[in-house]
């Protein structure tokens, strides 16, 4: 059975903690509103980058772009975004658990793995997963250089051939609360022909040089997008979950304390037992 001692040493030690997840809730609060203000202010503008993109791809459907190309699926790559910290609860280990349910079905057979994020590149790592390019350091602040540099790279395996195909799994954020996994594919970009009716558009200089300019930009925006949502989901997940690990320090404080005070008690009793039966033995 626990000493007082041992008892005033656990609670001084749920007490620190409890300092410590306090704080890391503070934080991860104010760090998910400006992330959440981020990515509410960037939403629109892939939005509308998307329908700009159907209806030039409508207008102009004659030409042909290496991003839009489809081929037979021998060689698949598959995009894992996670973060690079943990105490997060378990949002990487939802992604993580996902990606490797994909890997051990029929069609992950054929598939490498590019990962984003420290935790999701350990686990892999350490388990022996083919894999192609593994990025970390990505940082809470995402900007459109960091993304538009790991997507050209993640673009140049479908460009040479090293891949036919790529998927990226990762977060959507929709509250502090909720978050849900998706699995979209990256490459090659989705003919949106037959989606949106063809306007007359008039292409300066012409439709090749436009789609080459704007499809790069696109694809490393949607990479930009999944980034700042997981970034997002991130810092909800580590919110409740530091919130939720403060309010169980707290319970734990007070069974602990309630358990000290009545081995004070019975202490206290039994030494005035001790006292009473010495003055008794005297008479």
């Amino acid at each position: 059975m626990a000493t007082l001692r041992d008892l005033k040493r656990r609670i001084r030690s749920v007490q620190n903690t409890k300092q410590i997840t306090k704080a890391m809730e503070m934080v991860s609060a104010a760090k998910l509103r400006r992330a959440q203000a981020r990515l509410e202010a960037a939403r629109p503008y892939g939005l509308m980058m998307k329908e700009v993109l159907e209806n030039l791809a409508a207008s102009a459907a004659e030409v042909k772009h290496p991003l839009f190309e489809k081929r037979p699926v021998e060689r698949r790559a598959l995009v894992v975004v996670t973060a690079d910290k943990g105490l997060a609860g378990s949002y990487n280990a939802n992604v993580v658990r996902r990606a490797e349910a994909y890997l051990k079905s029929e069609e992950g057979s054929r598939t490498r793995l590019i990962t984003i994020g420290r935790r999701g590149g350990d686990y892999f790592r350490r388990r022996g997963y083919p894999s192609l390019a593994h990025y970390q350091e990505i940082g809470d602040q995402v900007d459109f250089q960091k993304a538009q540099s790991v997507s050209r790279e993640i673009v140049g395996y479908f460009l040479d051939g090293e891949v036919d195909e790529i998927l990226i799994l990762g977060t959507r954020f929709i509250s502090a609360m909720s978050r849900a996994l998706t699995l979209e594919t990256y490459l090659p970009i989705e003919p949106p022909a037959g989606k949106v009716e063809a306007q007359n558009y008039i292409f300066e200089p012409d439709a090749a040089t436009i789609f080459s300019r704007l499809l790069p930009r696109y694809v490393a925006n949607r990479l930009l997008m999944m980034l700042l949502e997981a970034s997002t989901s991130e810092h909800g997940a580590r919110m409740v979950a530091m919130g939720s690990a403060s309010r169980n320090a707290k319970d734990m404080i007070e069974r602990l304390t309630l358990l000290r005070n009545r081995l004070r008690q019975a202490a206290i009793t039994k030494e005035i037992a001790e006292i009473v039966g010495g003055a008794e033995a005297l008479k």
